[in-house]
């Protein structure tokens, strides 16, 4: 039997008290340039993450956060987020990131997505240092670019289940 990490059930807790919104195929959840001062949690479904008309991710990893950046910068969303199928999200207040187990949710997330980015940064230069293939650069390109949007929560996650 395993037993739940004292975070993951205040998370779980914390999380399953938001309120729910759905989105439908093809709506938008996120507008890039919109500040709603929301953060987004998702329960179920999968969406597409856009910048500047390029789909940079695809995510169904039940409890990634959108709207995280925006929220702790005070500034306007980047990136549109639409939803690929009928998809479920927490909806949470901006000023939920007072609490300290959504706040460690939300930099572990981000510390992830950073960590995952810089080892991949090493392996781009490394790569161009010694004249890999144009295939295998745009691969490593493509996965930091997996990596600053919203595909690094995976291993956090498996941890703290939503």
């Amino acid at each position: 039997m395993s037993v739940a990490h004292p975070e993951s059930v205040a998370l779980q807790k914390r999380f399953g008290a938001f309120p729910l919104a759905t989105h439908e195929t093809g709506e938008t959840v996120l507008a890039a340039g919109s500040k709603t001062g929301r953060l987004l949690i998702l329960r179920k479904g999968t969406v597409a993450v856009t910048r500047q008309g390029i789909e940079i991710a695809r995510v169904a990893e039940p409890g990634a956060v959108f709207g995280e950046i925006s929220a702790l910068l005070d500034q306007p969303h980047s990136a549109v987020v639409r939803a690929l199928e009928t998809s479920q999200f927490h909806v949470a207040h901006a000023t939920a990131l007072q609490d300290p187990t959504a706040l460690y949710h939300v930099a572990a997330v981000l510390a992830r997505r950073l960590d995952g980015a810089n080892e991949a940064l090493v392996e781009l230069k490394n790569q161009i240092r010694v004249g890999r293939p144009p295939k295998v650069i745009d691969e490593t390109v493509e996965k930091i670019e997996g990596l600053l949007t919203l595909s690094a929560t995976k291993s956090y996650l498996r941890r703290v289940p939503i």
